[in-house]
């Protein structure tokens, strides 16, 4: 028999109705975080943002971790290689902005089965939920390397967990399980390791089957926005939105539904 010698798919895409699941596979590397791996999920995400057949998009790690961070080996080649070749790798790599899936219109859930560290803790954060395990670790690892707080972890973390604890979880670097990731509301939900996958999915199957993507993704730019707003402004856009929300079709829809005792059948996401 012969043996094939195709490389793995980076990150796996399986569909589960209207559910899009994200699988990171670099396994024998606690599915550390590289160019490549980078490329091909946010091209994954690119392609599910264009699909109205996919309304939830949930990630989560092959084998034992969610994702170890930035890879160590590339890393060490930094003081090694020529500048001009780093300079224009990360020329490359920024032609999708590594925040992508901040952009990104549709739900995005992280379901964290294992380590998230460093820049593997900043993509979980730059996703709209966060589903995790107890026995999960999370560590910001960045000050352990001699680096800083990358990719706008020091904005997004304290509005999470609050200023001080934020400089806690940044500045020691120390790991944190599960329990403790939930009781400072880094993460939203614990499951059983055993369960994660499935009941994530299952949450993201019924905001798929139930809930209007127009909406949701219209709350999300709200929330976003709001962040560095104030609250007459919230409300003034608040205002606008809702009125403009009657008109749609999909109000029309979600009362007749609720009326009828039927599932909604809202339109799917129209283009940005």
């Amino acid at each position: 028999m012969t043996q094939s010698t195709e490389a793995p798919e980076l990150v796996l895409a399986e569909r589960h109705g209207a559910v899009l699941l994200l699988t990171l596979n670099r396994p024998e590397r606690l599915n550390a975080w590289n160019i490549p791996l980078e490329e091909r999920y946010f091209a994954l995400l690119d392609e599910a943002e264009a699909d109205d057949d996919v309304r939830v998009v949930v990630v989560t790690g092959a084998g034992r971790g969610f994702c170890a961070g930035a890879d160590m080996e590339d890393l060490s080649q930094l003081g090694t290689v020529d500048p001009d070749a780093i300079t224009q790798a990360q020329a490359q790599a920024e032609r999708r902005p590594r925040e992508r899936p901040l952009s990104f219109r549709k739900p995005l859930i992280a379901a964290i089965n294992g380590p998230a560290a460093g820049l593997g803790l900043v993509q979980a954060l730059y996703c709209d939920l966060r589903f995790t395990t107890h026995e999960a670790k999370f560590t910001t690892a960045f000050a352990r390397r001699g680096l800083i707080a990358e990719y706008g972890i020091a904005w997004l973390l304290p509005r999470l967990v609050g200023q001080s604890r934020a400089l806690d979880l940044l500045m020691s670097a120390r790991v944190v399980l599960g329990d403790e990731a939930r009781a400072m509301g880094l993460v939203d939900r614990l499951l059983p390791a055993e369960s994660l996958v499935a009941e994530t999915l299952a949450y993201a199957a019924d905001l798929a089957e139930n809930c209007s993507p127009r909406s949701m993704a219209l709350m999300k730019q709200q929330v976003y926005q709001a962040m560095d707003s104030d609250l007459p402004t919230a409300i003034a856009v608040a205002d606008k939105l809702m009125h403009e929300s009657f008109r749609h079709p999909d109000a029309a829809e979600g009362v007749h539904s609720y009326l009828e005792r039927r599932p909604p059948r809202f339109a799917p996401l129209e283009s940005a």
